[in-house]
């Protein structure tokens, strides 16, 4: 987490603020996620009287335990905001910052937990990181995972940056 009077350096490109997944938030919805699956799975083996709802409860169970690693390694990342871009750790560009119509926080917006939701001025690639962002046509949602105080101050630059560009 930083504040706006620090900044990170990540190679050539500066910092402003930085998103991680909550170790608390992660680790709750990675043991819910893989106790499911392996609950589901121990159900299907001891207690299942037909071998089709056996195969579909292990099946299900599997399923879960592949999304908790899914979640595991997309929250081992974090969501960037520079001065070119909003990006993922990783160096994934999500969205650059003159694509950036404008930005929702409303509660009304559909957007993650402790986030909020950017429309762009084009369509941009679709993709998701489980529980930090997602973007699909011409919206990008970020949070989840993250804490509200570390997405609320990327918010808050992202607005920042808006009405600097409208007043240009």
């Amino acid at each position: 987490m930083t504040d706006s009077s620090q900044t990170m350096h990540s190679g050539a490109e500066t910092v402003l603020a930085r998103a991680k997944a909550s170790p608390a938030r992660r680790a709750v919805g990675l043991l819910s996620l893989a106790g499911l699956g392996l609950l589901l799975i121990y159900s299907a083996l001891t207690r299942s009287p037909d071998p089709v709802w056996q195969s579909v409860l292990v099946l299900v169970g599997l399923g879960f335990i592949a999304i908790a690693e899914v979640m595991r390694r997309a929250t081992a990342s974090a969501v960037e905001l520079t001065e070119e871009a909003l990006r993922d750790a990783d160096g994934r560009v999500i969205v650059r910052m003159d694509e950036i119509a404008r930005i929702d926080q409303g509660a009304f917006a559909v957007k993650p937990s402790n986030g909020f939701l950017l429309k762009t001025n084009r369509r941009v690639a679709r993709g998701w990181r489980l529980g930090l962002w997602w973007s699909l046509g011409r919206r990008i949602g970020v949070g989840g995972m993250t804490p509200a105080n570390e997405t609320k101050l990327i918010a808050e630059i992202i607005r920042a940056k808006l009405a600097e560009r409208e007043a240009a």
